[in-house]
């Protein structure tokens, strides 16, 4: 099918060619719901990315698994060698948490879900890719393309850091992503220039003492206190030796310690995570946890080991990346389809890319128009519009198609 034999929804700009023919979108739909039935965890994602090959092959492509096994590239358009690429990136990956809805496309295991849109960006990317391979058979495309599957962005500190060791970036010369976001209305896309996620780190502590009587604590150390001391005290104390313009933030996740109520335990562990809104208060951030974490451990006379996980840095969208997103998404739709959003706490391994390469990420809106319902990401209820799946589509079609910066 030509690209232009289609009656899909018209666009703000008609003349722009790439997009998404009413088939095609049938089918990406159901290629999503498959992926939604079928999760696979970070690094295990070996049934999508045979599926994603597998229809890249039938359109005449060649992708390239990475050396790990999961996640692939494959690159389309004229290639001269000296044109840089522009990739667009799609995280694969699913989470370990149940998918509590009622539909049919309900993930078939019982303790994984798609409860982050990671679907939706893999069958984005890959529609993209199947529009502009259509594009460059035509001759219409005149920018090389690089489309970049990525596994694992849900495991710390991301599979975006193994991806770039496996040679993703050579010859990218801007990088594109979205992630889904279920504030914002189907149809619509939030852009920020600057940072739009925080840096997020893994914290685990372990406290020992050596324990007694509950009738005796001040004969011991009293663990259960100095844990608790430490839940409450250490993020009071980083709150006050940080900027509280870069919002450092530490928040707890577990706390387990001890068996028996009349027995005062020999340890403690509590792991959490650590937020944080700039690069400079990052980079500082294991030397003011470790201190922090020492000095009320001490008082309550409990020896501490401290495990600091880095994790990724702000995604910082770069300023002409951005504009170009809102350029596609003008063409596409217009003006009024383009929101401002807001600096998010989440983490994104995307992140790592934009410390090598210029680019950016948009937020794609998945809710449905006039649906109050609260569905946030990480929830096992959580679950999008698929209507935005075309969107997405003809955003990075349209931003291929309008980047010349770079050739």
């Amino acid at each position: 099918m030509s690209l232009d034999e289609t009656d899909a929804t018209p666009t703000a700009d008609a003349a722009l060619p790439g997009a998404l023919p009413d088939a095609l979108r049938a089918e990406l739909i159901s290629f999503r719901r498959d992926l939604h039935m079928h999760p696979e965890l970070g690094n295990c994602e070996f049934r999508t990315t045979a599926a994603i090959k597998a229809r890249l092959e039938q359109a005449g492509l060649v992708p390239r698994v990475l050396p790990s096994g999961t996640g692939l590239i494959c690159d389309i358009g004229p290639r001269d060698g000296v044109a840089p690429l522009l990739a667009l990136r799609a995280d694969i990956d699913g989470l370990p948490i149940p998918d509590t809805k009622t539909v049919p496309y309900r993930s078939t295991f019982a303790d994984r879900a798609h409860a982050c849109g990671h679907d939706v960006h893999t069958t984005v990317v890959l529609g993209a890719g199947l529009v502009l391979a259509e594009l460059a058979r035509e001759g219409r495309l005149h920018r090389p393309v690089r489309l970049l599957f990525q596994p694992a962005e849900e495991v710390l500190p991301g599979g975006a850091a193994d991806a770039i060791d496996a040679g993703v970036l050579d010859g990218v010369g801007r990088i594109l992503a979205l992630h889904c976001d279920p504030k914002v209305e189907v149809g619509r896309i939030g852009l920020r220039t600057g940072p739009i996620t925080s840096a997020c780190d893994r914290l685990e502590i372990s406290l020992d003492g050596p324990g007694g009587h509950t009738a005796r604590p001040h004969l011991t150390t009293d663990l259960v206190t100095a844990a608790a001391k430490v839940v409450t005290e250490v993020p009071a104390l980083l709150a006050r030796r940080v900027d509280a313009r870069s919002g450092l933030a530490l928040t707890w996740g577990r706390v387990e310690s001890g068996h028996a109520c009349n027995v005062i335990p020999q340890h403690a562990e509590l792991s959490g995570t650590i937020r944080c809104l700039d690069l400079p208060a990052w980079r500082e951030a294991p030397d003011l946890v470790h201190a922090a974490v020492d000095e009320i451990a001490t008082l309550h006379r409990a020896k501490s080991e401290i495990n600091y996980i880095r994790g990724v840095p702000p995604v910082v969208n770069e300023a002409s990346s951005t504009e170009l997103l809102r350029d596609a998404m003008v063409a596409r739709r217009g003006a009024t389809a383009v929101e401002s959003t807001e600096q998010s706490l989440g983490g994104e391994d995307y992140s790592w890319y934009l410390e090598r390469v210029p680019g950016a990420m948009a937020r794609l809106g998945v809710r449905r128009v006039g649906d109050s319902t609260r569905r946030d990401l990480h929830c096992g209820d959580f679950d999008v519009d698929e209507g935005a799946i075309q969107v997405g589509v003809e955003l990075f079609t349209a931003a291929a198609l309008l980047d010349r910066n770079l050739l």
